[in-house]
């Protein structure tokens, strides 16, 4: 590998427009880690808060964003065991670090791509997996026959969820922004679709009929949020994983409208939701790099699911990081936005 790596890289959060790419030099190996050459990059909804100055976990100072790679083992530590070996094409996780074309990591943040899997599709699996299973088994505790309402079900952690539903046996009602998102669900077999509108309460209802509603998964919030809530059955539980109506704009935060919806966002009080018997969960996922064995676990049961490639709706060539960042903060892409790093 050369001395020089190329990095998208941000002197401090708070535009979007400060991303620029430069040239850094790479030293050595350390002995614990394992040094990938990046072919593809996925983009997630948190890279776009990080560079914004949004996410809770963004670090102070200059920082590259990315949090998943896919790409091939190039070297190896001396006090690696054994496994991985050079050569191996891998997918993997990174707090933060990811927009590069080459990394170190550690064994435990990497699993082989599987066979036939292109570097894109190994690229868009790791975090938006992660989120799903995190967010409807282990949290959710998800069964079989229970029922799943998934917002932003065209996305790229809402087409895992879907995924995962059907693996277990669950029955999933997955909600869009457009028609044209309903379309594309219903062409992968997802029959049961709601486009959000002004009276999404009442179009929730009349979907559900007097069926129960067991887990909700939002990557929404607000009003929608609210009225998933209040969908719920008894025992039903409501699976926060993030917040797209604060999504910036295109270059910073909407600092006025986004402090209006901070103010009438919605509150649970622990006393109403006990005669309810509701419940109420949230999770950063960026938090569950630092505990390994769980990160270990969670990866091995993902395995085992034995899912297909996801789907991935667009790709960018690596130098044009800002457009593909553009793409996804715009509520426009569908499945996975990821960056090809071939030629960078």
């Amino acid at each position: 590998m050369t001395s020089e790596r190329n990095v998208w890289k941000i002197d401090k959060a708070g535009r979007l427009d400060r991303l620029q790419p430069v040239r850094e030099d790479v030293g050595p190996l350390p002995s614990g880690e394992v040094r990938v050459r990046v072919h593809a990059v996925g983009l997630n909804f948190a890279d776009v808060f990080a560079l914004a100055g949004l996410y809770s976990a963004t670090p102070e100072g200059a920082f590259v964003p990315g949090l998943e790679v896919c790409g091939e083992v190039v070297e190896i530590g001396a006090a690696v065991a054994e496994g991985l070996r050079v050569g191996d094409r891998v997918m993997g996780v990174t707090r933060f670090g990811g927009y590069v074309d080459q990394l170190d990591l550690p064994p435990s943040r990497l699993r082989r791509l599987p066979e036939g899997w292109s570097w894109e599709q190994g690229a868009a699996f790791p975090v938006q997996t992660l989120t799903a299973w995190y967010g409807l088994e282990t949290l959710g505790a998800l069964q079989p026959g229970q029922r799943v309402l998934v917002h932003s079900a065209a996305g790229g952690v809402g087409l895992q969820a879907l995924a995962i539903c059907r693996k277990l046996g669950a029955d999933s009602i997955g909600t869009v922004g457009s028609e044209s998102k309903r379309e594309f669900l219903r062409d992968r077999g997802h029959d049961r679709v709601i486009v959000r509108g002004r009276d999404f309460p009442e179009q929730l209802r009349r979907t559900l009929g007097d069926e129960p509603l067991h887990l909700v998964l939002d990557a929404v919030g607000g009003a929608v949020q609210r009225a998933s809530l209040e969908a719920l059955a008894p025992t039903g539980r409501l699976i926060v994983v993030g917040a797209a109506e604060f999504a910036p704009g295109r270059r910073r935060p909407r600092y006025l409208s986004s402090l209006w919806r901070y103010l009438r966002r919605p509150r649970y009080d622990p006393l109403e939701l006990i005669p309810a018997n509701r419940s109420v969960m949230a999770f950063n996922l960026i938090w569950l790099w630092e505990d390994e064995p769980l990160l270990i676990r969670l990866a091995g049961e993902i395995e085992a699911l034995g899912l297909d490639a996801p789907h991935v709706g667009k790709v960018y060539p690596f130098g044009e990081a800002p457009a593909a960042l553009e793409h996804l903060r715009s509520g426009r892409s569908v499945g996975k936005v990821v960056l090809s790093v071939q030629g960078a």
